[in-house]
């Protein structure tokens, strides 16, 4: 059969769709990964035929629902917001629905699997009365909250498809671990996540423990401050993790490495594979990417997440909800620096905290526990029956 993925999101949601997408092509399957602007080198870097729905990023969208506050994701937010992101991404939906529309004239899907914002996915399957199945990729996705706001901006279209309401997917799955599931989020079938990013040729550091020592991975997105500030004090930070007898990889663009330099010792600074290195390390540092949690989670290692933006943007509400979840269930912490230790170098505070989770074994309990509990959730292969079983319901 045909199956065409929509996805709308980051990078990190094109590599939460990859393994489903994969195990369904690897069954036989024929395949069609939709991605928007500007995410479309990501998704063909997967291997599946990519096909472009829609130009524009989501922050046109944001900027279009939400005149003068845009893609908005605050520590606490609000109904108003969450409404009027809501209306964005359902604004993406209709601009993308009529390209999807045009391509099922020439390749018609059998089944549609949209991401959990895409609701271009919905639309697409209620106009060619065809099976819907709603992937959440990751926990902290506020699906109660956008609702709301999607099918508000999207009544006119829903009632001149004669469907009253959001379109019920004919399956709903959740990547996230049940134990961090909010009480509050609809039934879903679980499925495994699978780490996926980007690949390039292995060193034997990346997938080898060093000998001796404990390891300590320290990623950031771009707008981090632990890589924009030298205030940071990443140099520190290193220096006091050594003294802790920590080997340090960390994860930065080939800039960043040239702008540390020799002041970071013996660490392992450039890219590094996560599915491969997470395997080898005790504790990871980072900004609460859904991505990066998520794979450290699988590979039970406990998370020091530091959510804070650069003064020039926004505070992110995916990352701090990701935080505070993983913190609440005690496989990780979550950490201000400035805020907590305003008379301390960051780096030295941060290094404070890393010793704690180091040296409580608690953290490495809860984040193994978290790790058993996805080892047991059904695969993406496991998941693919289901989909062919919506042919025939």
């Amino acid at each position: 059969m045909k199956i065409l993925f929509v996805t709308t999101g980051s990078q990190a949601t094109y590599y939460a769709a990859a393994p489903l997408a994969t195990a369904a092509r690897n069954a036989g399957h024929q395949v069609m990964l939709a991605a928007h602007e500007p995410w479309v080198e990501t998704a063909e870097a997967i291997g599946i035929p990519t096909f472009c729905f829609t130009a524009d990023p989501i922050r046109h969208f944001m900027r279009v629902t939400n005149p003068g506050r845009g893609l908005r994701f605050p520590r606490e937010l609000g109904d108003e917001e969450m409404f009027g992101q809501g209306r964005g991404f359902a604004q993406m939906g209709l601009a993308g629905v009529e390209s999807l529309l045009e391509l099922a004239k020439d390749w018609t899907p059998d089944v549609v699997v949209g991401s959990s914002q895409s609701y271009a996915a919905m639309l697409l399957a209620a106009h060619l009365k065809i099976p819907y199945v709603r992937h959440v990729e990751y926990l902290g996705i506020p699906l109660t909250g956008i609702d709301p706001g999607a099918e508000a901006e999207l009544r006119p279209e829903l009632e001149r498809l004669g469907v009253d309401g959001l379109l019920k997917p004919d399956l709903l799955l959740d990547s996230t671990p049940p134990s961090l599931r909010p009480a509050h989020d609809p039934d879903a079938q679980s499925l495994r996540w699978i780490p996926s990013n980007p690949q390039r040729r292995l060193e034997r550091w990346m997938y080898t423990r060093p000998e001796g020592r404990r390891r300590v991975l320290i990623t950031s997105g771009f707008r981090s401050l632990m890589f924009r500030d030298p205030g940071w004090s990443m140099p520190l930070l290193v220096s006091e993790l050594n003294k802790q007898n920590a080997e340090v990889l960390i994860a930065a663009s080939p800039g960043a490495a040239e702008r540390f330099g020799a002041d970071l010792g013996d660490a392992h600074v450039g890219w590094i594979p996560m599915d491969v290195a997470a395997a080898t390390c005790d504790l990871a540092v980072h900004h609460g990417g859904a991505t990066t949690a998520t794979t450290l989670m699988t590979n039970g290692v406990p998370q020091l997440i530091i959510p804070e933006n650069p003064p020039e943007f926004p505070p992110n509400y995916h990352r701090e909800a990701i935080a505070k979840a993983i913190s609440d269930f005690g496989a990780g912490k979550t950490l201000w620096p400035v805020a907590q230790a305003p008379d301390k170098a960051p780096g030295e505070t941060i290094a404070a905290a890393c010793r704690e989770l180091l040296e409580e074994p608690s953290y490495t309990e809860r984040t193994q526990f978290l790790a058993k509990e996805i080892s047991t959730l059904p695969t993406p292969q496991d998941i693919v029956p289901r989909l062919e079983a919506l042919l025939h319901s």
